[in-house]
């Protein structure tokens, strides 16, 4: 698709989401590059069924089918099967994240944290769909950088039960510090650091 149909998109595939992870969902990107998805399998949802995008708000809505030969299920734990709730959480910065290039951000996604998180359940590999209803409370583009920041409230269900809030999800979208030359071990993204989006 196109990088200005890619802007009023209200709903992915998993083929979309897919096309995402490998960068060549939008065949004319903007200068900068845009968030990607991760690949399977840490790629945490199958669809977006909704995104709802305001100037400073919106919403994303994705859902994620349970499989129960799942990489997850066979590790964690033995003869005690669930789905790590990290993964859920990361669920949410994933979706916070592809909201901010929804939203116009350019450059690669990083999550920076979160306020609160409370799990009341859990994920076995008998469960069907998981639900991840994220709203986003804030998303701003710093002018001076280029620098985008998103902060927004998750909620995960699983066969429409709530099992996790996540309270202020935030992650920031940076240009200039993909290591797309990986694994040059010289690369000056070798190594981490501060992320700087002032």
């Amino acid at each position: 698709m196109r990088y200005a149909e890619f802007l009023e998109v209200n709903q992915l595939t998993k083929i979309d989401l897919l096309a995402a992870a490998k960068g060549n969902l939008v065949e004319d990107p903007p200068e900068g590059g845009l968030a990607q998805l991760p690949s399977p399998p840490f790629l945490m949802f199958d669809r977006v069924t909704s995104i709802t995008r305001g100037k400073t708000q919106g919403k994303i809505v994705a859902e994620y089918d349970v499989h129960p030969d799942a990489w997850f299920f066979q590790c964690h734990f033995h003869k005690d099967p669930v789905q790590p709730g990290c993964l859920g959480v990361d669920a949410i910065w994933q979706l916070v994240g592809f909201f901010c290039s929804l939203n116009g951000a350019v450059g690669a996604g990083r999550a920076l944290g979160a306020k609160e998180i409370e799990f009341m359940g859990q994920i076995r590999p008998f469960d069907t769909k998981v639900r991840y209803e994220v709203e986003i409370r804030r998303f701003s583009i710093l002018e001076k950088s280029g620098a985008a920041v998103a902060i927004g409230n998750g909620l995960v269900y699983v066969d429409d039960e709530l099992i996790y809030r996540i309270e202020g999800a935030k992650v920031g979208v940076f240009t200039g510090i993909t290591y797309s030359d990986y694994p040059n071990p010289h690369s000056p993204h070798a190594k981490g650091g501060i992320m700087d989006g002032r």
